[in-house]
C-alpha cells in the first residue's frame, strides 16, 4: 500500500521513489501487452500507468464492454504478474489524445448537458458507469493485495474548469465504491489551484524546466513528495503537420534532473501504441486540427515496440539512481514486407447502404450523436427546388463532407475551411442534394470538447433552411459481405483482396497507401485505423496477431479517389 508520509512516499513501510512509465492497454494489441510490460520493466522502472477510457467500455449508453483490447482486468493482472505497480486513471475524462477525451459520445445526445462539472445529468452517468467500473477495479486495490497503489480523480482539471464540488464528487464516487488507495490529481503548474482539492495529492505535467515546476507544486502543496504524472518525452502528430521529434539526451537530462531533487516520475509515454479504428482525437484552438492514426509519441519504444535510442539513455540514468531487477530483455517483434497484394474487388459505399447503414427521416438535419452514432460517416439526402446556382452555408459541418448533386460529385468542404459558403450548381427544377459528412475525431482538450458531429445545425441555402432531410449512419461497425450489382460509381469505395500467409505466427508489418488518398484499412474485419496522403504519416501498423495463417481479408474503404489497386505490405514505417 502506498501512503505520503511528509515529503516522501511509503510502501510497505520503506520509502519508495515511483518510477513509472505509461502504456494505454486499448491502444496495444492484447498479445503484445507482456512484450511491452516487460521491456518498461527491463528499462529500470517499477510500475505502469494507464487511462481508462470511458468510451471505450461503455460504447452505448447501459452496454459495457470489457473483453480484447478492452480487457483491464487482465492488463492490471499481467503487470502484477511480473512484479510491477499500477497507477490507475479512470477519471470520466482522459484527454489523451483519445476521441472525445475518452467521454462516450452518447452524452452528447442530450443538448442541455454540460460536461466536466456538476451537472445532474452527468454526474448520474458517472455514477452508473462507475458501478459497473469500480466492482472491477477494487479486487486490484494494493489495500485488497494487488498492484494499484493510485487512483486519479480527474485529469487536468485546472485547464478546463474550477467546479470543486464536482471534483469532490469524483472523490466521493471512487471512495463510497472502496476504493482506499492514494487518490490524486494532475495539472500544468500554473493550473493547481483550480484542479486540486486539499485532501487529495497534488502532482504535475510538464516536458521540460523540473525546477520551474516543482517549486510551484513546493509553494501550492509544502511539505508533500514530489511527482511529476505526465513527463513529455515526445509530443503527438495531426494531419498536415510535422512528425514530432525531441532529443533522447534531453529527455535523459531533464529526467536526471527530476531524479537528482528526490521526484517520482511517470513517462508519458513509455509506449504510445496506436489510435486504432476512429478513436484518434483532436484539438481545436483557432483551427480544428484531428490526430494522426499513430501514437509513436516519439516514446520511449516505438508504435510497434521496438526499443529506440531514448529507451536506451533513460535505462542509463535509471540505472544510475534505482536498483533493477534483472530481467530477460524480449526479442524485438519480428517485421516482414509481405510484397503487393491486389485489391481485385470493389464496390461503392452507396450500394451497400442498405446492408451496413441505418436510415432515418426528419424535418431537420440530425447530428450523428442524436441519431445514435458515435464515429464513421453520416449520409444527409434532402431535395432541392428550383434551378441555378445557389449558395451554402458550411458552418454546420462536422468534420469533412462530400457534395453531390443528382448523384454526381460536386466538391470537398471542411470545417477548416475558411471560406463557410460554397457556391453549387443545381441544373434541374428538382434536385436531390445529397451530403456525406466524415467524424474525423471529436476534440479531446479545452473549450470546444462539446463537439457534435455530422451537421450541427441546418443548412441555409439560397437564402433559407432547407426542411425534410433523410440521414444514414454509417458507422462501419461491420464492413459489406457481397461485392456484387454495383450500380454507383461513385466514391467512396471498398475495395478488397486476400493475403497470403504462411506463418503460424505471422510478423509484423506496415501497410503502404502510395497512390491513395483518404481512408480506412481494415484486416479481418479489424479497423487499423484511418490514411491520409496529407501526412505527415505515410504507412499504417499491422500488428502479426492480427493475422492469421492462410487468407486474410484486407479492405480498403477509399474517400476520394486512388491511382492504384495494390497495397504494399513493408518492414519499415513511414511516420513521415
Amino acid at each position: 500500500m502506498l501512503t505520503v508520509q511528509g515529503n516522501q512516499f511509503v510502501v510497505n513501510g520503506r520509502p519508495f521513489q515511483i518510477l513509472s512509465g505509461a502504456i494505454h492497454y486499448f491502444r496495444v494489441v492484447p498479445e503484445y501487452w507482456e512484450d511491452r510490460l516487460l521491456k518498461l520493466k527491463h528499462c529500470g522502472l517499477n510500475t505502469v500507468e494507464t487511462y481508462i477510457p470511458w468510451n471505450l467500455h461503455e460504447p452505448k449508453k447501459g452496454q459495457f464492454h470489457f473483453t480484447g483490447i478492452a480487457d483491464l482486468e487482465a492488463f492490471v493482472r499481467l503487470a502484477e504478474s511480473l512484479g510491477l505497480y499500477v497507477i490507475l486513471r479512470p477519471s470520466p475524462y482522459i484527454c489523451a489524445e483519445w476521441e472525445f477525451g475518452g467521454l462516450p459520445a452518447w452524452l452528447l445526445k442530450e443538448k442541455d448537458i454540460e460536461l466536466r462539472c456538476s451537472h445532474p445529468a452527468f454526474l448520474q452517468h458517472i455514477e452508473e458507469y462507475y458501478d459497473e467500473l469500480i466492482p472491477r477495479i477494487k479486487p486490484l486495490l494494493s489495500t485488497n493485495g494487488g498492484p494499484v497503489l493510485a487512483v486519479q480523480i480527474e485529469n487536468e482539471y485546472g485547464g478546463y474548469g474550477n467546479d470543486k464540488t464536482y471534483l469532490a464528487f469524483l472523490r466521493d464516487a471512487l471512495q463510497k465504491r472502496g476504493v482506499d488507495v492514494l487518490l490524486f490529481t494532475s495539472d500544468g503548474p500554473d493550473m493547481l489551484a483550480d484542479g486540486s482539492l486539499p485532501d487529495v495529492l497534488a502532482t504535475v505535467n510538464f516536458g521540460s524546466r523540473p525546477d520551474e515546476a516543482f517549486q510551484k507544486l513546493k509553494a501550492f502543496q509544502p511539505g508533500r513528495p514530489l511527482m511529476c504524472m505526465e513527463f513529455w518525452d515526445g509530443w503527438f502528430d495531426h494531419w498536415t503537420g510535422e512528425h514530432h521529434v525531441r532529443d533522447g539526451k534531453d529527455v535523459a537530462d531533464t529526467l536526471e534532473q527530476m531524479l537528482e531533487m528526490g521526484a517520482s516520475v511517470n513517462f508519458y509515454m513509455f509506449h504510445g501504441g496506436t489510435n486504432f479504428a476512429f478513436y484518434n482525437g483532436a484539438n481545436h484552438y483557432e483551427t480544428y486540427t484531428p490526430t494522426i492514426t499513430s501514437y509513436d509519441y516519439d516514446s520511449l519504444l516505438s508504435e510497434s515496440g521496438d526499443i529506440t535510442p531514448k529507451y536506451e539513455m533513460v535505462k542509463k540514468v535509471l540505472a544510475k539512481y534505482a536498483k533493477r531487477q534483472e530481467t530477460k530483455m524480449p526479442a524485438t517483434s519480428p517485421k516482414k514486407a509481405y510484397g503487393t497484394v491486389e485489391l481485385t474487388e470493389s464496390i461503392s459505399l452507396f450500394d451497400t447502404l442498405p446492408a451496413i447503414g441505418k436510415t432515418v427521416r426528419s424535418p431537420y438535419p440530425l447530428t450523428m450523436e442524436q441519431l445514435d452514432q458515435s464515429y464513421g460517416f453520416t449520409l444527409y439526402k434532402t431535395t432541392i427546388d428550383g434551378k441555378g446556382r445557389f449558395e451554402m452555408d458550411i458552418t454546420p459541418v462536422r468534420d469533412r463532407a462530400f457534395i453531390y448533386v443528382n448523384r454526381h460529385y460536386q466538391k470537398t468542404v471542411s470545417r477548416r475551411d475558411e471560406n463557410k459558403f460554397v457556391m453549387l450548381d443545381f441544373p434541374q427544377e428538382i434536385n436531390s442534394l445529397e451530403i456525406l459528412v466524415e467524424n474525423m475525431g471529436r476534440v479531446n482538450y479545452g473549450k470546444n470538447l462539446k463537439d457534435s458531429k455530422g451537421m450541427a445545425g441546418n443548412l441555409w441555402i439560397n437564402n433559407k433552411y432547407v426542411f425534410d432531410w433523410e440521414m444514414t449512419a454509417i458507422e462501419l461497425d461491420r464492413l459489406p459481405v457481397l461485392f456484387k450489382n454495383q450500380k454507383e460509381n461513385r466514391y467512396p469505395k471498398f475495395f478488397r483482396g486476400i493475403l497470403e500467409i504462411q506463418e503460424d505466427a505471422a510478423p509484423d508489418t506496415f501497410v503502404q497507401l502510395d497512390g491513395w488518398t483518404k481512408g480506412n484499412v481494415f484486416i479481418n474485419g479489424f479497423n487499423l485505423g484511418r490514411y491520409w496522403s496529407v501526412g505527415p504519416q505515410a504507412t499504417l501498423y499491422l500488428p502479426g496477431p492480427l493475422l492469421k495463417k492462410g487468407k486474410n481479408e484486407l479492405v480498403v474503404l477509399e474517400l476520394e479517389g486512388n491511382r492504384t489497386t495494390t497495397i504494399s505490405l513493408a518492414a519499415e514505417p513511414n511516420l513521415g
